[in-house]
This record gives C-alpha cells, sequence and structure tokens, in this order.
C-alpha cells in the first residue's frame, strides 16, 4: 500500500536514487529477510552512487572532450609508440593534477595523443576534477571573436578557472602577435594554479619558432616546459591498424 506514495515522496524529493533501489527491493524475495537498517544503507548507498555518476556525467558535458569514449582500462599498452605503461598509470591516479603540474604529449600524426590525454581527463573527471578542453586552432578563434564581442572576460575566466585545461594540438602554424599575447596571459594566470595537458605533432625543440618572439617564447615555455610531465610517441598511424 505505501509504495507508490513513498516512490512519489522520493521522487519529489529528487532522491532518483533511492526511488530505484526502493523498487528494486520490492520486488525482490530477499529484502524481506533485510533490518530496517539494512534497508535504509541499500537506498542511502544507491542515492550517493546516483549523485556521484550525475556529478561525473556533468563534468564529462562541461569539458567536452573529443573522445568521450576514451576511458582509462582501454588504453593499449601494447602498440608499438613508445608508451611507458609505468608513466601512464600513475598520471591516472590523478596526483599530478593535485600537484598543478603539466602535461605534454608529442608524437606523429594517429599515434593517439588525443585520445590518450581524453582518458586521462576522463579519469580526472571521475576524481571530481574540472576538465576544460580546447583544440588550439578553435580556441584561438574563440580568443579573437571574444575580443570583439565583449565575451573575453568570461571565455578567459572560464579557460583558466579549470582545475585541468587541455590544449589539443598545438602549432605547426606560427602564431600571431595576438594569439602570442593571448597565450601568455593563459599560461600565466594558470601557472602554479591549475594543470596543462597540451598535445602537439611537434617536438618541444620546435615550439620557440612556432610562438615567433623570442622573449614570449621564453616566458611562454618556462611556464609550460620545466614541470610538465612528458610523454614523447612514436611509431606509425594507429589508424592503420
Amino acid at each position: 500500500m505505501l509504495t507508490h506514495p513513498t516512490l512519489d515522496h522520493l521522487k519529489a524529493l529528487r532522491l532518483d536514487g533511492m526511488a530505484e533501489a526502493f523498487a528494486d527491493l520490492q520486488v525482490q524475495d530477499a529484502a524481506a529477510d533485510l533490518s530496517h537498517a539494512e534497508w535504509l544503507g541499500l537506498l542511502v548507498d544507491r542515492e550517493v552512487a546516483s549523485r556521484e555518476t550525475k556529478r561525473f556525467e556533468a563534468r564529462m558535458r562541461s569539458a567536452r572532450l573529443r573522445h568521450v569514449g576514451a576511458c582509462p582500462e582501454d588504453v593499449d599498452y601494447r602498440a608499438r609508440r613508445g608508451l611507458d605503461k609505468a608513466l601512464f598509470q600513475s598520471l591516472l591516479s590523478g596526483k599530478w593534477i593535485t600537484d598543478k603540474r603539466g602535461l605534454i604529449i608529442t608524437g606523429p600524426c594517429g599515434v593517439g595523443k588525443t585520445w590518450l590525454g581524453c582518458a586521462l581527463a576522463q579519469a580526472a573527471c571521475r576524481d571530481g576534477v574540472t576538465v576544460v578542453y580546447k583544440r588550439m586552432p578553435r580556441l584561438f578563434e574563440e580568443l579573437e571573436l571574444a575580443h570583439g564581442d565583449g565575451r573575453f572576460p568570461r571565455l578567459f575566466r572560464s579557460i583558466t578557472k579549470a582545475q585541468l585545461l587541455i590544449l589539443d594540438d598545438w602549432g605547426p602554424d606560427r602564431l600571431t602577435a595576438t594569439q602570442r599575447r593571448d597565450m601568455m596571459e593563459v599560461v600565466e594566470e594558470r601557472y602554479g594554479r591549475g594543470s596543462t595537458m597540451i598535445t602537439s605533432q611537434l617536438p618541444i625543440t620546435a615550439w620557440h619558432d612556432v610562438i615567433g618572439e623570442p622573449t614570449f617564447a621564453d616566458a611562454i615555455l618556462d611556464r609550460i616546459v620545466h614541470n610538465a610531465y612528458r610523454i614523447e610517441l612514436e611509431g606509425q598511424s594507429m589508424r592503420k591498424t
């Protein structure tokens, strides 16, 4: 008699996890042997799990990762691309984000730089970290438009306040004066306050020329490179296999 009113009350209180658990227990014969405390414990556990799942899904939507389905469990350590398994698994722990260190993933086209970055991002989202993913060419377009229509402060804040910022596909085009200034502002604001991951087909030794102006290049690279972990991939494109 109380089944439907109780479900309605739980849903009205937005206790969806409890409501689902309550409905499940009602149809299980073994539930009759549970004590009131055990019933309540199961309901609370389901509610906690439901809320954690919703928060994770919200963080993933907000991150807008290029490879939403990239997850740590699917990382291929057997592929011949020079991926250091021990290093990558230590990065999955998230301590580098807690320590506000950076990560640079370089390698030729198709070896899985972006996919691996997204797998690390999903692991971070599971741990409650706020993530923002941006392709570098698209980011510079957004920043240029934002300068003109007054949205720059809001866009800049969303980029710099994220606990993990992923800048995908650095280079090969040389930065313009405006892009150099914007990049400098981003890395300066984030330095010591958040983690930045950068992926690129270019080796780090070529980044100075991509930035262009030596003074800016020295300042930007100093803030990006010196405290960053590095994953240097090699080999043929995995898309062929």
